[in-house]
């Protein structure tokens, strides 16, 4: 929702279009889980960079989902984006979320939600964010809207 104060044009095109497309960019924008770690299991270059097995290596979510090679103007928030290339799910392969239709879904339901009931919603405060160096969130979001 913090997106959509921030960026009422789109505010305004979801309400009218509910753009399929809204879910993923939302997911991107807002990307849950700022990092992952892991243990590399042999010798690989990556980025031109040596990675030796045994080493802890990060992926930074915010920043890769924001990747200009990947992304038409990455730090431009578009509810009808397509295609829509981010790593909020994990990339595909053995750890792509098992939950991802599930959270489209829910995100999707949310917003279309919101959009027909609070559809003049807007900020009554500026959001308390949550501190954690894993999960990006907003722990309170002052809002008023009229029914």
């Amino acid at each position: 929702m913090q997106a959509f104060f921030e960026h009422p044009d789109q505010w305004a095109v979801f309400r009218r279009e509910r753009p399929v497309a809204a879910a993923d960019e939302i997911i991107r924008w807002a990307t849950p889980v700022m990092t992952f770690q892991r243990t590399a299991t042999a010798d690989v270059v990556l980025g031109g960079r040596p990675i030796r097995a045994g080493e802890r290596v990060a992926m930074f979510y915010a920043a890769a989902d924001r990747d200009g090679d990947l992304l038409d103007e990455p730090d431009r928030f578009d509810v009808r984006r397509e295609p829509n290339e981010h790593l909020a799910f994990g990339g595909g392969g053995p750890h792509f979320c098992l939950g991802a239709t599930l959270a489209r879904a829910e995100v999707r339901i949310m917003f279309e939600t919101i959009a027909e009931r609070m559809p003049s919603i807007a900020p009554a405060g500026p959001p308390r964010r949550l501190r954690s160096m894993f999960v990006n969130g907003i722990k309170e979001l002052p809002v008023r809207y009229r029914p």
